[in-house]
């Protein structure tokens, strides 16, 4: 441990901070955090000491990665971050760390420890408390492994293959688990992350869209003043939200921009006007600009520079709108909390996924500020939000819809003939979904249009026709994700509607690939 001593913070606030050591799981630990009611960002390992005591949390989380302590680059935080006082969990490759930077022994095993094991709990107190039964099954994901724990450490829980699967070390405030309480496979494991927040950090359960609707109004408010703002709507829930929000903020001073760039679904356009324009009230220009956004994108096949075009593209029909509308000073986005953890590589572990249509893509010299008022937020933290701002069901409850829309939806080169294929599809798909009551259970769902012909037999005739691939996803979070177990039955009519009404398709596959490896979108 670091010889340096630093001074705590001087007024700890009911929050806590989540260092990434790349984790898959790493936004699982701030869903869990923030569904106790507590506010939680993830940062990168690299965060200087004095922004740490600025921030100052409660309480500090590391989270697991896949790299190791005994690595020459292995991720590590300032060593300094164990001198404030106040109480940190390392998880997994946190707890590893700690354990190796307080005086214990790590070493590597022949075989990685991947999958469940059955917990046996010595102590039923701290992160215990309030669990009954003497074993538990937990997921545990690690290479290394703690084989001596440090000085004045005592054992919370051991395993049969981790001797130290839960430590702490009261008089540091410092906790240690080799299994991962994120996830769904372990029992538990939300109340044992919840007794570290609540009772060991001592926070307060005061973060609630009440609050934040609250809070970011006034931050609206203070942020554009006087001024005048765009917001780039889509219909979908997050852009929705936002043009709320800040709707409730400054009023008529927002005039909501819908472009229509032809990459829609089915119908979207007439549902956009109709609620933004009959039922919320809210100025709203369309702007058609499908023309523009196809021709753009001719000839084009790679998906970073699909997004990149389009979000170019974008940005010249605001400036182009704003213009005409007199002087704006704001673009408004739904950029959210998602978005943005998949779009910044965190300090190096993490890997960057994607540019994502929200925060990539747009050129430095805009013409107005962006200002992204659900930056913080989880999807199911706005569709609350929108809830208690009014917005109907029929958009709060709506699937997530990329920016791009069908035009990353179309693998390789988006034409027209494409897109009128895909949407035809797409709509069968969400139509059958309804029917069936399924579209409310599932997080996401759509179809893909695969640029490849394969044979296939109609009439008596031999086809060489288009593949549609259909995508459905179960998640909490967007940060994680599986395949939707939908009825065999159920997808052989989707399959067999498609190839009979929509000209130029003749086979139809699903999906059935999870996040991670795969992402949710195929582009």
């Amino acid at each position: 441990m670091s010889s340096a001593v630093t001074e705590p913070p001087s007024s700890p606030s009911d929050q806590i901070l989540i260092l990434d050591f790349g984790s898959q799981y790493t936004q699982l630990i701030a869903r869990r955090v923030r569904e106790r009611g507590v506010y939680c960002e993830i940062h990168p390992p690299t965060m200087r000491i004095e922004e740490v005591k600025n921030w100052s949390p409660s309480g500090v989380i590391l989270s697991g990665g896949p790299a190791s302590v005994f690595e020459v680059d292995a991720p590590l935080p300032d060593p300094d971050l164990l001198c404030l006082g106040i109480p940190i969990l390392g998880i997994c490759y946190g707890f590893q760390w700690l354990a190796q930077q307080l005086g214990g022994v790590v070493e590597p095993t022949e075989s990685r420890e991947y999958g469940p094991a059955l917990l046996k709990i010595d102590e039923h107190e701290d992160l215990f408390k309030d669990i009954t039964g003497e074993s538990v099954k937990v997921w545990m994901s690690h290479g290394d492994k703690v084989i001596n724990l440090p000085d004045t450490f005592e054992v919370l829980a051991s395993s049969k293959g981790s001797p130290f699967s839960a430590v702490r070390c009261k008089e540091l405030k410092v906790y240690g688990l080799q299994f991962h309480p994120e996830v769904v496979h372990t029992e538990f494991g939300e109340i044992v992350l919840s007794n570290f927040v609540l009772d060991v950090c001592g926070c307060r359960d005061t973060w609630t869209m009440s609050g934040f609707i609250e809070s970011a109004i006034e931050k609206t408010k203070k942020e554009i003043g006087s001024g005048r703002a765009l917001c780039g709507l889509s219909g979908g829930v997050d852009s929705s939200v936002a043009a709320a929000l800040v709707h409730r903020a400054i009023g008529d001073r927002l005039t909501c921009v819908f472009v229509d760039h032809g990459f829609l679904r089915a119908g979207e356009r007439e549902e956009v006007e109709k609620t933004f324009c009959s039922n919320l009230k809210i100025p709203l220009v369309t702007v058609d600009a499908r023309d523009k956004f196809l021709k753009n994108l001719a000839g084009i096949e790679d998906p970073e520079e699909k997004r990149k075009r389009i979000g170019h593209l974008f940005v010249e029909e605001f400036d182009r709108e704003a213009k005409r509308l007199g002087k704006i000073d704001y673009l408004i986005q739904g950029t959210l909390y998602p978005d943005v953890i998949e779009s910044v590589s965190v300090g190096g572990p993490s890997a960057t996924i994607k540019t994502h249509h929200n925060v990539g893509g747009l050129p430095d010299d805009m013409p107005f500020a962006l200002f992204e008022p659900l930056r913080e937020l989880f999807k199911d933290e706005v569709r609350e939000v929108g809830r208690e701002l009014g917005l109907p069901e029929e958009i709060v409850g709506r699937h997530p819809f990329p920016g791009p829309g069908l035009a990353i939806r179309i693998m390789g080169e988006v034409t027209e003939e494409r897109l009128s294929v895909l949407r035809a599809a797409d709509k069968i798909f969400i139509e059958e979904l309804r029917a069936s009551g399924s579209y409310e259970k599932v997080w996401q769902a759509f179809a893909v249009f695969l640029p490849i012909q394969t044979v296939g037999v109609m009439g008596d005739g031999r086809t060489y026709e288009n593949v549609i691939a259909l995508r459905s996803i179960d998640s909490v979070d967007a940060m994680t994700a599986d395949w939707s177990r939908l009825p065999l039955e159920f997808l052989g009519n989707v399959s067999s509607r498609i190839t009979n009404e929509v000209k130029g398709v003749n086979r139809v596959v699903y999906d059935v690939s999870s996040k991670p490896p795969a992402t949710i979108e195929w582009e």
